[in-house]
């Protein structure tokens, strides 16, 4: 692309963005398992996942969580899910932007608003979990206050797959 976007993070509006979530959730997925299975030798099931969080979209729907796109016009290229994990806990899911548009402050405004998010609606910790190649993700969690922990029990990661995650926790301001 040649000129960087004009980034816009809104919540996202359902049912009318329905379709570019699933997009980004299946980009994402899709792009995370060649990965997974270039660099460990596995894959996850990226449709059935996808299949099961649309299913479940109202977990990311406010009060308890929230999900959030970056648009670039009407153009969505970018996503982040927050979702209720326990009494005092939510967990950051499926954030993702497409490779066109990295570097340009979309993953941080995305990262940023479900911090926000997550702070506003009470939670004391917020949670997420990664694959353990996305180090630019991991610096960017670290450069907003998310320190590793171990895997938390609510992670969807199977055990056998945990050793190829990193997970990660910040404690959020009491309100």
């Amino acid at each position: 692309m040649s000129k960087a976007p004009i980034v816009d993070i809104r919540d996202a509006d359902l049912p009318r963005d329905v379709a570019a979530v699933e997009r980004l959730w299946l980009d994402y997925l899709s792009w995370g398992n060649d990965e997974m299975e270039a660099r460990h030798g596995f894959r996850l099931p990226v449709r059935e996942t996808v299949e099961h969080d649309l299913a479940g979209i109202a977990t990311f729907q406010p009060p308890d969580g929230r999900l959030v796109l970056a648009f670039d016009g009407d153009r969505a290229f970018g996503i982040g899910c927050l979702r209720r994990i326990g009494r005092n806990a939510a967990e950051i899911k499926r954030m993702y932007v497409e490779p066109a548009y990295r570097r340009a402050g979309a993953g941080r405004g995305i990262l940023d608003a479900l911090i926000a998010a997550a702070t506003a609606a009470g939670y004391a910790r917020l949670r997420l979990d990664s694959p353990d190649f996305l180090t630019a993700s991991h610096a960017l969690y670290r450069s907003r206050g998310f320190e590793e922990i171990g895997p938390y029990p609510e992670s969807e990661i199977p055990d056998r797959f945990k050793p190829h995650w990193v997970f990660m926790e910040r404690l959020l301001a009491a309100r």
